[in-house]
């Protein structure tokens, strides 16, 4: 699924959050879920994909990744459960 979005993964339920822009959700997801870079994500087990945003263009997909990073934590938790509200990782609904 290629096509501009933000993601916010997990490391669990209310647990450790990461928000993150790709052009490839499926394939970032997934190198996220294998731990296959080094970074943050992999330093603290965040690997459950969340909530997912879709932008119409890279800019509009890295201005919103941007905001959102600049907000408190519990809006981030109200925007996951507003579209998520059971957690679920998303990760398998990208390969239907």
């Amino acid at each position: 699924m290629e096509r501009p979005c933000v993601y916010i993964l997990a490391s669990r339920q209310n647990g450790t959050l990461y928000t993150g822009v790709t052009g490839n959700i499926a394939k970032r997801a997934w190198e996220h879920q294998v731990a296959a870079v080094p970074g943050f994500a992999r330093r603290y087990g965040v690997d459950r994909l969340v909530f997912v945003e879709f932008h119409d263009t890279m800019p509009d997909a890295i201005l919103r990744e941007k905001r959102i990073k600049k907000w408190r934590r519990a809006w981030k938790l109200e925007l996951i459960e507003r579209a998520n509200p059971d957690w679920r990782d998303l990760y398998d609904d990208l390969l239907r």
